[in-house]
This record gives structure tokens, C-alpha cells and sequence, in this order.
């Protein structure tokens, strides 16, 4: 009986070839592993408009509330009403879609908490705005409508008590 034995010769085309995709393999799966694991965020800047004038001469708040996703908060600008927002580091923007919104623009006075704009705009839940956000803007103009309150005078001890900080 004659045995046969077969030797297996590497071709060397093929072992780089092996080599390669591997390669590859690895470092697509790397860089997919890489990925920070948050939403796609864009630039978004605007300006509150109160009863279709620019919001001026209070500090506040305009915050942008995706589901699933970090809110955005930016400050609102008391000289022109803009505000810019940020996710996770200043001025990133904000997750595009369509999102609730919240305009906070109140002060207290003494033990008083007084709000500027009406209330109801100070959630989300209960503003009944909404932003869609479809990429990078500078135009966003958030809208509210209602009377601005008077803020009262600050007490002399309430003028007191902020200079001594």
C-alpha cells in the first residue's frame, strides 16, 4: 500500500491577503468602539422674541429638552435676547429634531420668587413650545406672547444683603 501524504504548501499571496482583512477587521471594529456614544449635536444659536420683539433687558434661560437625549441650555443675552446653546461643552448646540421647550426669566426679591415672562413658560411640560432642530442655525427664534410682570423694587435690607455678596 502506497500512502499518500499531502503537503500543504502556504501561498504566500494568501497569507498576506489573510493578514490584511484581519487587519481591517480590527480596526473597523476599533473604530466603531471609539465613538463617544453621544447623539450627533449641531451649532444652534437664536433669540427669544416676546410678543414679536426681541426679549431684552432680563437675564434668563432658553432650555431644549430632547427625549433620550441631554437637554440644551443657553443664556439668554439681556442686551439683544440671543442666546447660544450647549449639550456638553459651551456653544456645542443641541440634538437636531423636534424638541419641548423651556424660557426661564425670573428674579427673586427678597424671599419672592418673581417670573418675568409668564410662568408657564418655565417647562417644557407646560410652555407649549417647540424648536425643530434640522441641522446648524443661527436663526432659531423661540416665540412667547403675554405680559411682561414688573419686577419691584429691591428692599433696602434686599440691596444690603446683595452688596455684602
Amino acid at each position: 500500500m502506497t500512502g499518500r501524504t499531502s503537503a500543504r504548501r502556504s501561498d504566500p499571496t494568501a497569507a498576506i491577503l489573510r493578514a490584511s482583512r484581519l487587519a481591517l477587521a480590527v480596526a473597523g471594529v476599533l473604530l466603531v468602539g471609539c465613538g463617544d456614544g453621544r447623539p450627533r449635536i449641531v451649532p444652534v444659536s437664536g433669540r427669544v422674541m416676546m410678543n414679536g420683539m426681541p426679549l431684552t433687558g432680563h437675564v434668563g434661560f432658553v432650555r431644549v429638552v430632547p427625549a433620550g437625549a441631554r437637554a440644551a441650555t443657553g443664556r439668554i443675552d439681556p442686551a439683544d435676547g440671543r442666546f447660544s446653546l450647549t449639550t456638553y461643552v459651551a456653544n456645542d448646540g443641541c440634538v437636531e429634531g423636534t424638541h419641548p421647550v423651556a424660557v426661564i426669566v425670573n428674579t427673586t426679591i427678597g424671599n419672592q420668587l418673581v417670573w418675568i415672562v409668564p410662568e408657564r413658560y418655565g417647562n417644557d411640560a407646560t410652555s407649549g413650545l417647540t424648536v425643530d432642530i434640522k441641522g446648524e442655525t443661527s436663526a432659531l427664534e423661540v416665540r412667547l406672547d403675554g405680559a411682561l410682570a414688573p419686577v419691584p423694587a429691591a428692599s433696602e435690607a434686599d440691596r444690603r444683603m446683595q452688596e455684602a455678596g
